[in-house]
């Protein structure tokens, strides 16, 4: 068995802005809600590693692993995979953005396995990554229509 989730968010804001903020990858801890760090690790061409950090879990587990992203910007697309995969088998998620009437649609496909010794099984983490994607695409939804509306030029001012 293997886990998949889809989930997917419009943003008020033109596609350049979503896709700058959302893959400025050493900004997401002032982004994401469960991330305390991100730290760059090599950079090469369209291709980051970096480590994330979660901020302590209930039981006080600090969590962390190291993923990788490869953006490929014409086509709005990124995929990216944990490179250190816990108690995964394997993770793999695609980004996908597309300019729509009323800003820009994200949408983030997960595709993924639990190793069998890991604590849950692929249908709780499904169940877990969908609660927590809701979530963290509400909050980048907001942080960035912030962003977009302090960048609009003021209407009053266009003489």
């Amino acid at each position: 068995m293997t886990g998949h989730t889809q989930n997917e968010i419009t943003i008020a804001a033109p596609v350049d802005l979503v896709w700058d903020m959302t893959n400025d990858v050493a900004n997401w801890p002032q982004l994401f809600s469960e991330y305390a760090s991100a730290e760059i690790l090599e950079e090469v061409g369209n291709k980051v590693t970096f480590r994330l950090t979660m901020h302590p879990d209930e039981n006080g587990k600090v969590w962390s692993w190291v993923s990788e992203r490869e953006a490929d910007r014409r086509n709005l697309r990124v995929k990216a995979r944990r490179v250190e995969t816990g108690p995964f088998a394997h993770m793999d998620i695609l980004w996908r953005y597309e300019e729509v009437p009323a800003g820009t649609r994200m949408t983030w496909t997960q595709d993924f396995a639990m190793k069998p010794e890991a604590p849950v099984d692929d249908d709780w983490m499904t169940d877990n990554i969908n609660k927590n994607s809701k979530i963290q695409l509400g909050l980048i939804r907001d942080k960035i229509e912030k962003a977009a509306t302090g960048r609009r030029p003021d209407p009053a001012l266009a003489d």
